[in-house]
Formats: structure tokens, sequence, C-alpha cells
């Protein structure tokens, strides 16, 4: 797990720029450093050495030097690979993945990246044909970036690297603002730095003669079983699918432990995801080895730290804790936000910061349950579609009458927003977990100088278009497999770990684990039992019954406490009130959010974190002097 950043071009003081790029990301990889320049490119890399840690030091480059890479992340086949491409003539020097990936690129070109099981994003400068190729993996596990700036392509794993490159100009891209409001993450490709992109997962670019060219490579497809049995409980297909789903986690988990050279951990909440990968990650381990982390905070319901230490116990492992104070929380937002390079208005990711900073103190990789929810169909909104299924035996007009009558009674009652929402149909109320921040409406009357054209079903149609043919409960875990999972889930999990130069693996979110998922029936996934129901089941050998039945709760922060507190309170009101927030808002409105959730009017708790997630980004990347 490391860091990278580079740009083409003979730029003038190049090996001066890039140590200055370098020195930005140096929390990726603090245990060494490495630089590739020449008139055409130059790579930058910062390395966390979990594999071959005597001589896997990048850049790496093939036998005569003609082809050299920057990689970030973990290929966990690559000794098979990388046996098969020494039968095929290839020469090693390494003992790390990262050459797996050179002699593979000069086997099979492009169409290497379908051999790939892990998680990568890499840039490889192929010197003879003055080619750039780059890739992301097929999740988007590991992040990347680039621009294009006077006919010169920079690019990196992380955005603050290219602050210090001198044809760079750091503008704020209004529109992401805009999408952000109601998506709580940056969901375009372009982000909120003007002039620069992500590179979507599953998809590669190739940079030759000043020409940019991007393409997918693969695409993820929800494939379910027709032949849905009606009781998912019982049947010899039920069984066998749960077993197919034991057999796949059990082999990536190991997997993803055995390929490392130093010591790996687990992150554990309450949940069944994390349980399952705390209790089965040691097999084939010391009965020594293994410690789990958890952090919570000090209000009863905010605190997983009990749930974590009973199950460390069932399984025989050591668990490291850890109760986050609300002054540390608050206090960590700008150190966050920074680290995180776009605004993220999910309040989890500082817990996932603390998790993280704990794990480090004992090791250097850690497993974490991330993609289990988008794989299996474990969040609760995905039994939706079954709780308005009694008002689909209505015409659309009539459900539109329906939920448009009971909009017109005046006070708020049990069931109104029922109505609305089964008058919608899936691809109308639908676009990924987060649920909708601000509406259209909300987002016209806070902002100061709305765009007016954007509308999230913008986003969302092209998904929606590729998954048609399937039932509305798969069609909304695709929805949050392409925009959800990456835009906030596991930007997160990268960038929080980063933070703390601790990598995090995730088991979950493999392609072979996929292609046991996507074949689940429907039923197999949720149904009116259970969310992830048969990978609960599955689970259940590992697992005490509560754990493993346990309803799906998310990392609770207890924000809408807090913002009723004076302290609280009167620091956003000073944040809603400051020149930035006159710059992009219109503040009364944004106030009266706070004024109301104070009151006890209304929980505004989530639309005010939003906006102030926002407000803290901006004043760390375009007030504070240190950000230029």
């Amino acid at each position: 797990m490391c860091g990278f950043c580079g740009f083409t071009g003979n730029l003038e003081n190049r090996e001066q720029v890039i140590e200055k790029m370098m020195d930005r990301i140096v929390h990726r990889g603090p245990d060494s450093g490495g630089v590739h320049s020449d008139e055409e490119v130059t790579f930058g890399f910062r390395r966390l050495s979990i594999i071959g840690l005597e001589d896997g030091s990048q850049p790496i480059y093939n036998e005569d030097k003609s082809v050299v890479i920057v990689f970030n992340g973990e290929i966990y086949n690559y000794q098979s690979l990388k046996e098969d491409l020494i039968s095929k003539g290839h020469t090693f020097y390494t003992h790390a993945d990262t050459e797996v990936l050179v002699h593979l690129y000069e086997e099979k070109g492009e169409d290497m990246l379908n051999d790939l099981r892990g998680m990568f994003a890499f840039t490889i400068y192929d010197m003879k044909n003055k080619k750039l190729f780059a890739a992301r993996d097929y999740f988007g596990i590991k992040p990347y970036y680039y621009a294009e700036i006077d006919g010169e392509l920079l690019f990196g794993s992380e955005i603050k690297s290219f602050l210090p490159y001198p044809k760079f100009n750091k503008e704020v891209n209004t529109l992401a603002l805009e999408n952000y409001l109601t998506f709580q993450y940056s969901v375009l490709d372009e982000t909120f730095f003007k002039g620069v992109y992500k590179l979507k997962p599953a998809h590669y670019m190739v940079y030759q003669n000043g020409r940019l060219e991007i393409k997918r490579y693969w695409q993820p497809k929800f494939e379910p079983d027709k032949d849905i049995v009606a009781d998912p409980v019982n049947g010899e297909k039920l069984q066998d699918a749960i077993q197919k789903v034991e057999d796949v986690l059990l082999d990536s988990v190991g997997m993803h432990t055995a390929v490392s050279d130093v010591e790996v951990g687990s992150f554990l909440s309450s949940g069944v995801d994390s349980s399952f990968v705390a209790a089965t990650f040691r097999n084939g381990m010391d009965k020594e080895s293994g410690k789990t982390f958890t952090v919570g905070f000090d209000y009863e319901k905010y605190n997983e730290i009990g749930y974590a230490e009973e199950l460390s116990k069932y399984v025989g492992i050591e668990s490291n804790s850890k109760i986050i104070s609300t002054d540390e929380y608050w206090e960590s937002l700008p150190k966050v936000q920074y680290h995180m390079d776009e605004p993220l208005a999910d309040p989890s990711a500082v817990a996932l910061y603390f998790v993280s900073k704990l794990a480090r103190t004992k090791v250097k990789v850690a497993l974490s349950g991330e993609g289990a929810d988008e794989f299996f169909g474990g969040y609760n909104i995905y039994e939706e579609p079954m709780a308005l299924a009694p008002m689909k035996i209505f015409p659309k007009p009539v459900r539109k009458a329906i939920a448009k009558l009971s909009g017109l009674i005046p006070f708020r009652f049990k069931g109104k927003n029922y109505f609305r929402r089964a008058a919608l149909d899936v691809e109308e109320r639908f676009y990924g977990n987060g649920n909708q921040m601000f509406s259209k409406k909300e987002r016209e009357e806070i902002l100061k100088n709305p765009n007016g054209k954007y509308d999230h079903t913008e986003i969302t149609k092209p998904y929606y278009n590729f998954c048609e043919d399937l039932d509305d409960i798969t069609k909304m875990q695709f929805i949050d497999l392409n925009l959800w999972m990456v835009g906030d889930i596991l930007l997160k999990a990268d960038k929080m770990s980063m933070a703390n130069s601790l990598e995090v693996r995730v088991p979950f979110l493999d392609k072979e684990v996929f292609n046991v998922a996507r074949k689940l029936p429907t039923d197999y996934r949720v149904n009116r039992r259970a969310t992830k129901y048969a990978f609960r089941m599955a689970s259940k050998k590992y697992l005490p019954e509560a754990t493993a039945t346990k309803k799906k709760l998310g990392f609770p922060v207890p924000i809408r406490v807090w913002l009723k507190e004076d302290k609280y309170y009167n620091i956003i009101k000073d944040a809603f009130t400051s020149p930035a927030a006159e710059k992009y808002f219109n503040t009364g409105r944004i106030i009266k959010y706070l004024d109301d959730h104070k009151a006890g009017k209304g929980d505004y708790s989530r639309k005010i974190w939003t906006i102030y997630m926002f407000l803290i980004w901006h004043k760390r990347f375009f007030e504070d002097e240190a950000a230029a």
C-alpha cells in the first residue's frame, strides 16, 4: 500500500517539483521514496512496505529498463502469475507483486487487467512506444486522479499532490458542490478541484502523442438465478448457495491475509460483515497472531466496543479498543477533510480515522468489511420494494393521486412519506444508500448561485439503463455498487487508513466473491426475514446467532445530539456566517436549519453536517496558508 504522483513532459526543475509533490503524500508511504525522471515522464513514489520488504522499492523496471511502473495496492494472485511469467522467459529481480505488473504488461499489454485479483491503481510508462498506461481496480478500492494541463498529463493517488505542480490552478468546481448537496459525496467524474478528474473503477487510460483515451475493461453485472424457490428458508438450492458463499469468502479472506510479509489485523464493529472477517482471518495463522480494532463514543447508544469485545472473546482473539471523546472528534475534522481531498459528509469517516490510528499502533495491515452490503444486499433500504409492493397493485396515476392527497394534509402522520415514495418508480426515488440530503428545491434555496440544470437522475440514469431488466432490489444494489460504494464507502476507507499509514484490505470486494454474489437469487439476498440472507446463514457457522442475525446499523455518530449543545451550535454558526459561507450560500437559510434543529423543530443534523463539511474542506484547501 503506497502512493504515487507524476507528470509528463520536460518540466523545468522537475526533480524538485516531484519531491514537493511526494511530500504531500508521505503519509501513504513513510518507509521510503523513489523517483524516475526523464524528458518524457516523471514518477514519484512513497512506499509503505508490505511485500518484498527488502527489495520492493519503486519505481520498478523491466529487464532492460524500457518499462517503468508506480503502483498502489496488492495483487493477491501475484505468485501464480509470477510462475507463469518466469516459464515464459521473464526475469525477476524483486520479491514484490509490483514487478509482476511490469512483465504482465510486456506479455499482454492492456489485456493484462483481467488476469489480476486484487486492489490496484498504477501508472506504467512504455519508453519504446512513448505510451503511458494507467488503470484502476474493478470496484474502485484504490483511487486515481488526473488532469490535463497545457498539453501534459498530471496524475496521482491524491489530489493534494497536484498542489505544488507549478502549472496547477486551484479552483472550486461549483457543479460538484451542487451534486454533493444531494449525494453527500463527490459523485461527478470531475472533482471539487476544477479540471481534476477521477479515473472510474474498472477503467484504464492511455496517454500517447498528447492524446488521452479512456476505456472500460470490465463491467460488474448482477445475473440472479431466475429459478427462485417460494420459501428461501428451505431447500437444496439455498443450502448450495450458502455453501458457495462460505467457500468463496473463506478463500478470499485467506488470500487477503496470506499475501503479506507483516502482521495482519482486522477492524471490528458489531455488524456481521466485520465480525465474519474477524472470526475467519486467522485460519492458518499462529494461535497468538491476530488482533481486532474497534472505536466508540462515550454515549451508550453510540458505542459498539462491548459487542466487539464479546465477539473477540468468542473467537479467541486479542481485542483493542478506544473511546473517541467528543472534543477529539471535533478537533480532528479539519485533518479528516484534508486527507479526504474532497468534502465528504459521512460522519463515520472520523471513526474510520481513529480506528485506523489505533490499528497502526499494532499492525501495518488491517482487514475490513466494506462491500458485503452492496454484493449481498445488506442495506435496510433494500427492503423498501417489499414494503411498497401493496401499493404497486394500483396504476401509477392512482398512486400519484393518493400521494398528492396525502400531501395536502397540513400535518405529519405515519404513512405520509410511504404514499409519496410509493407514487414513484425506483428510478425516481432511489439514487443511492446515502438518501437525498437536499432536494432540488432546497438546493436552490440555500445556494447563492444555483446552476439550475442539475437533476440527480442524470447521474443514475446510465446505471438504471444498464440493469433495466432486473428487479427493483437488484437495481438498487447496482446503483450503490457504482455510486455510493465508490464515492463514500471506499473513499473514506482508503483516505482514512492511509492518513495513518495503514493498509486496509477488503476481502468482500474480490472478483471471485462477486461472481458468486451476482448469481444469487434476489430472495437469497433480501427477503422478509433478513437482508444479506445467504451470507448471514453462511456466517452462523463462525458467529454467535445474535451477531449473524443483527440488523444493519451503520456506524452511529451522535451529531444530532451535539448540534443541540451550545458549544457545537456556536462553532457551526461561526462557520455558517463566514466569508466562505457568504460566497456560496444564502446564510440566513442555512442558519435556519441550525436554529430549527436546536429548537427541536426537526432533525436537520445531516443537512447541517453536509454544509459544514464543505466549509471545513474549503477552509483547509482555499483559505489556510498551509494549503498553498
